[in-house]
């Protein structure tokens, strides 16, 4: 038995050309949650984590729209919002397809913090877009309101709100999960944590914690998820079958089984966009740093044979 720690992003909880509705979020959602279900009723302890882009983005229009009845939330309060949403989500198919699967566990989600650095240089350089577009007009005004910063995207024609993306230094609720874990709460729950990368929260005066605006990259939360919990296995499940070199151009090559030399080598020669796969190696060479024992990227079709070694890219043994 493992310890497995899946990262779910991409189409695993909402397809791109999906409307966006809750309805095909659980559409999406119940897809997936039969393979989570495979992964506890092999024998492993399983804890989830997800992303929120799309989530967090309706949030943020919704508040936008709204402004003028009710005081919008601060991105930190929207970031808490998703993965309340989320995580009833998943707790809601996860929790059938573990009930049809025949194996007995509570899925419990957890609102989770992660603690960044106050003087982390992402806050003097955001670059990380969140919301929607807007026109030049619009971009002017809310810099004078409501502060933001805000860059053009020229390729499709309009500004975008950036903010800072800090490195995760810690989860607030890890130590307390792990206890759970390494007792006998392992074999009878399904942790759901971290959602978004977790609410970003910087350490203040008196030991107080403060939320700040802020996104964490999810992939590198989940680095640091995993080597709290002490998971032997990390599986970052995105839209395409796993890394390649080449990508998209007449030299595309999936990667397979490699080593972390091998994958370091090609991040350092840029193979990896950091739009796109880039965050989820540069995560998974730092779950195998810190102790992790085998990295798997793939999609949801086929992370079961991913975490037998058959499938995606992968690095050392499964457990």
């Amino acid at each position: 038995m493992a310890r497995v720690l899946v990262a779910l992003g991409g189409n695993a909880i909402q397809r791109a050309h999906d409307a966006g509705t809750w309805a095909d979020a659980t559409r999406q959602m119940r897809r997936t949650a039969p393979v989570l279900a495979a992964i506890v009723a092999r024998g492993h302890e399983l804890v989830v984590t997800h992303g929120n882009g799309p989530q967090v983005g309706d949030l943020l229009r919704e508040a936008e729209l709204g402004a003028r009845e009710v005081p919008p939330p601060p991105m930190h309060v929207l970031d808490a919002e998703s993965e309340g949403q989320i995580g009833y989500l998943i707790a809601q198919e996860l929790s059938a397809a573990l009930r049809t699967a025949r194996v007995p566990r509570v899925v419990v989600p957890i609102v989770s913090r992660t603690e960044v650095a106050r003087r982390d240089p992402a806050f003097r350089h955001p670059t990380k877009p969140v919301g929607r577009f807007y026109s030049a007009a619009e971009a002017a005004r809310l810099r004078r309101t409501a502060g933001w910063t805000l860059r053009e995207d020229a390729a499709r024609g309009g500004w975008r709100r950036v903010v800072p993306s800090p490195r995760p230094r810690r989860w607030l609720e890890g130590d307390a999960v792990r206890a759970a874990l390494d007792g006998r709460l392992g074999r009878s729950c399904v942790f759901v944590v971290t959602g978004g990368g977790g609410i970003p929260v910087v350490r203040g005066g008196g030991g107080r914690y403060e939320g700040v605006e802020a996104v964490i990259d999810k992939d590198r939360a989940a680095a640091v998820v995993a080597a709290q919990i002490g998971a032997a296995t990390l599986a970052i499940v995105t839209d395409v079958p796993g890394a390649a070199v080449g990508y998209g151009t007449p030299r595309q090559r999936w990667l397979g089984r490699v080593d972390a030399a091998e994958l370091r080598r090609y991040r350092r020669a840029g193979e990896f966009a950091e739009g796109s796969m880039g965050p989820k190696v540069t995560a998974g060479l730092e779950f195998l740093a810190a102790g992790g024992r085998y990295l798997v990227i793939t999609d949801i079709p086929s992370l079961a044979r991913g975490l037998a070694g058959r499938a995606g890219t992968r690095v050392g043994e499964p457990p």
